[in-house]
């Protein structure tokens, strides 16, 4: 087939829309001045590649003839890849969600040559159905409006873009913003026990989504306060989690979300940034608790990623839709790589581990999804653990071992037979961000668990980033890897959530480079984004094709830029003693106050960056060789723990102690006693006498 201008691209997303017959042009110069050159509204359309909807719509208007010959005839038509460039679908999805009171992918904008909105929306048919109007109608509608009442269209997006440049532009010092105080954590926890479902676990009604940021804030709550309930909350959920349908119980990792509200029936995709954040969620619940559940399922999680998702970095998304029958690669469907009949799962493991599997993962003869002919999912089943190892035992009067190494047999085969079949489309795409959250993950786990792969894992990672991703001389950071193409200024999460990703690892291993990369990666982060008048954080450098400046302020599926920052800011201000790190961070809570004590709900990760903020600091200084036994388990004291208040730096060198010396003086008498490693716990401003043996410095640390 012939291709149009996206062929030439990187993306995975725009890649598939290489073949269409729409006249397709990437977001760029090219692009906007054909538009203002031909007098032509541009028609925008954001998705990204592992998108269930954006496939079908590619399908039903995309690929038409017909709907093409009317894009290319009347407009400019520019695809986007939100996953590459978040800044451009920021603006544009608050376009959406103020006038259409929703926003989600694939999103659909009309702009003005000069790249205003005045129209948009999600998903459209290619005619109207269910209640929606058509593709079609709507690019007839709009072409004969843009000819008929040009100027009027022009200025409606004028008036749209100074509303949306106005809310950008918030200020809330002027009305003096509400105190920063354990009164506004205590209504942050309120607001999230009001809307907990005690019976089913996680937050509201269905879909269900996970939103570690929510757990972040709890666990660090109930660290601060001691509240039970806090913990309970999150421990109930991520157990329920574990136990549901959206949990891979084959392969591990985690689906996009459920669509019900037991966690049972998932929408199939598997995105890199939900693994990195519950990895690290089930890792501090193992912490707290020492349940070997929570430990298995990181395990499991982060054992995918290696499996499936990790080429030195780590990849981007696994897709929901997949083809049933390799015969007809072309015919996907959502799910189709995971679900089973139970002829299936008999003729691959027989009687009467079958049968034990099948009471064990909730297997019915009918499918245990929906009995409908109709319906994709009619006769398979979604395996999630309907019964525990115990009860299963019981119910067949067997011993445990018997039936225990017989369902381990029996995953095993049915792993390796889900492995041949066609496998869901991987966007193999390096995203810096996603990358920092995974580094953070793999970085604790190596030390919770004591497994040297996730180490490996996490240095591998932060090495290829600094390599292909970073330029050391500007302190620039680029977005996304492909192909051997790096490209994309980075945007705030890169540079926040990478630097997190530093900071984890260096407090896991304590390689200097990586305390001092994180440190230039935020001075960079504040010169290029930091709002130094009102405070907080834009999401993007300026450039001359954006309308607006965001400030992102959802903690959503991914924590947003301005709180992973505050709290890498007060880090930071920790480990090097910085006061100006501390002042900015200061300056980006005030901005937030108002919405903080208004919607706490919205910013959980933010919550949690007030809970470090607000409890007492404690820091820790291991003087003692790197990797020596002595160091070592002194550090094996502190990573068995939760304890989220805590930064802990490593003296293992004359230059490094130098270095920490510079910016706080009193590192320079810190060293071993009578030869051994030694531990100074501080709190307060003032610091114990130094201890050598584990037990002692877990008494300091309680």
């Amino acid at each position: 087939m012939p291709s149009n201008r996206l062929a030439l691209e990187k993306s995975p997303y725009l890649l598939q829309h290489a073949h269409n017959p729409v006249d397709w042009f990437p977001w760029g110069p090219e692009a906007f001045e054909k538009a203002r050159a031909e007098n032509k509204p541009i028609f925008l359309s954001i998705g990204y590649s592992t998108c269930h909807w954006c496939h079908v719509m590619e399908r039903e208007s995309f690929e038409s003839q017909a709907i093409a010959d009317l894009l290319n005839r009347h407009y400019i038509p520019v695809k986007v890849d939100r996953e590459e460039r978040p800044d451009v679908d920021r603006i544009y999805m608050h376009f959406v969600q103020a006038t259409t009171g929703s926003g989600g992918w694939p999103m659909s904008v009309w702009l003005t040559p000069d790249l205003q909105p005045f129209f948009g929306g999600t998903y459209f048919p290619p005619d109207a159905r269910y209640g929606q109007p058509g593709f079609t109608s709507i690019l007839t509608q709009i072409a004969s409006a843009w000819t008929t009442n040009r100027a009027e269209v022009v200025e409606s997006a004028r008036d749209i873009v100074e509303q949306l440049q106005r809310q950008a532009a918030f200020d809330p010092l002027r009305a003096g913003p509400p105190p920063l105080d354990a009164s506004l954590l205590d209504s942050g926890f309120y607001l999230f026990r009001r809307s907990f479902d005690a019976r089913l676990g996680g937050f509201g009604g269905a879909p269900k989504f996970p939103r570690p940021s929510v757990f972040n804030f709890l666990l660090r709550h109930y660290a601060g306060t001691g509240n039970q309930e806090a913990l309970d909350m999150v421990l109930f959920t991520l157990r329920e989690m574990a136990k549901g349908g959206m949990h891979d119980q084959l392969g591990g990792g985690f689906h996009r979300y459920s669509v019900d509200d037991r966690w049972f029936v998932p929408h199939f995709e598997k995105m890199l940034y939900d693994q990195g954040q519950l990895a690290v969620s089930y890792l501090e619940a193992f912490q707290i608790t020492g349940d070997a559940l929570f430990a298995e399922t990181a395990r499991r999680t982060l054992d995918y990623v290696l499996r499936d998702m990790s080429a030195g970095a780590f990849h981007s998304a696994e897709d929901a839709d997949s083809a049933a029958d390799p015969a007809h690669p072309q015919h996907k469907s959502e799910g189709a790589f995971y679900i089973w009949t139970a002829a299936e799962i008999r003729a691959l493991i027989g009687q009467p581990a079958a049968e034990w599997f099948a009471y064990r993962y909730g297997v019915q003869e009918r499918g245990n999804v929906d009995h409908d002919p109709h319906n994709e999912f009619a006769g398979r089943n979604i395996l999630f653990r309907a019964h525990t190892l115990q009860e299963t035992t019981a119910r067949f009067g067997l011993p445990e071992p018997e039936v225990r190494h017989a369902l381990e047999r029996a995953e095993t085969a049915l792993l390796e037979a889900r492995g041949r079949r066609p496998r869901p489309h991987l966007d193999d795409k390096i995203l810096t961000a996603w990358n920092g959250l995974m580094i953070s993950a793999f970085a604790k786990a190596g030390t919770v668990l004591g497994d040297a792969r996730y180490a490996q894992a996490a240095r591998a990672a932060a090495d290829f980033l600094l390599e292909n991703m970073y330029d050391p001389a500007a302190g620039l950071l680029l977005r996304r890897y492909r192909a051997g193409d790096a490209a994309v200024a980075g945007f705030l999460e890169d540079y926040a959530l990478f630097a997190q990703g530093l900071l984890d690892l260096y407090e896991a291993q304590f390689e200097f480079r990586d305390l001092e990369t994180a440190a230039r990666l935020t001075e960079k982060m504040i010169e290029l984004f930091e709002d130094r008048e009102r405070g907080g954080f834009f999401g993007a450098a300026a450039g001359p094709d954006l309308i607006v400046r965001v400030k992102e302020d959802y903690d959503g599926a991914e924590p947003s830029g301005n709180s992973v920052a505050v709290m890498n800011l007060l880090r930071l201000a920790r480990l090097w003693n910085r006061a100006d790190f501390r002042e900015s961070a200061e300056r980006t809570l005030s901005a937030f106050a108002t919405r903080l004590s208004a919607a706490s709900f919205a910013l959980p990760q933010m919550l949690a960056a007030c809970e470090l903020l607000l409890r007492a600091p404690r820091e820790v200084v291991i003087a003692g060789e790197r990797g020596a036994a002595d160091t070592e388990a002194l550090l094996r004291t502190l990573h068995s723990r939760f304890s989220p208040f805590r930064v802990t730096l490593l003296v293992d060198s004359e230059a490094t102690r130098a270095s920490l010396a510079a910016g706080n003086p009193a590192i320079q008498a810190m060293g071993k006693v009578e030869g051994r490693a030694a531990a100074y716990v501080c709190a307060n401003f003032a610091c114990q006498l130094p201890v050598s043996e584990p037990g002692r410095l877990e008494a300091l640390i309680q």
